[in-house]
């Protein structure tokens, strides 16, 4: 089996990190993955979005046209990722941050108020780990124990404090991830 996924946001809202722990997650769950970063010219502040490929065999390329799910953090990575999203696949939007939501309806919509959660939490940061839940809930991607490793590695040394945080989120994620 082979999962597509993009993940879009502002630069800044950890989308490439979200994408950097899926990916490292499939690895240690023993998948063949692909991790591909995109950025606007600003960097920071400008929009960003990865591509992760999850897969039994080998990823023959790292381009994707049409992803099975698509994470949107913002608006503009929704108008731009919503009409890429295969029919029957899953599209999760951050409900904190777009107020109209998705109007395709050969999808999976799910809705999840990641800024609001993670704010809820303590740390505005971890609203892509709250997202990163969602996904996991709705798609059954990777185990936990292999997000859990994958965060271990993904995070800087100083940074090691926020496992719990991004845990949390993680499973506020799960939580939250309702399919209409």
């Amino acid at each position: 089996m082979t999962f597509e996924v993009v993940m879009a946001g502002f630069g800044g809202q950890g989308v490439m990190l979200m994408g950097q722990i899926l990916a490292y997650a499939g690895m240690v769950h023993g998948k063949q993955v692909s991790w591909m970063p995109s950025y606007g010219p600003e960097m920071r502040g400008g929009t960003a979005n990865c591509t992760v490929i999850v897969a039994d065999e080998a990823v023959g390329s790292p381009v994707v046209a049409h992803p099975y799910a698509v994470v949107a953090l913002n608006r503009p990575s929704l108008d731009k990722f919503e009409s890429a999203v295969r029919p029957g696949g899953v599209l999760i939007y951050n409900e904190s941050l777009i107020s109209t939501p998705p109007t395709r309806s050969d999808i999976k919509v799910v809705a999840v108020a990641a800024n609001q959660i993670a704010d809820e939490l303590g740390n505005v940061k971890v609203a892509n780990m709250v997202a990163l839940g969602a996904l996991l809930e709705v798609t059954d991607l990777v185990p936990m124990e292999c997000i859990i490793a994958a965060l271990k590695k993904a995070l800087p040394a100083h940074r090691q404090d926020m496992l719990a945080v991004n845990l949390a989120a993680i499973e506020r994620g799960k939580q939250a991830a309702v399919i209409p």
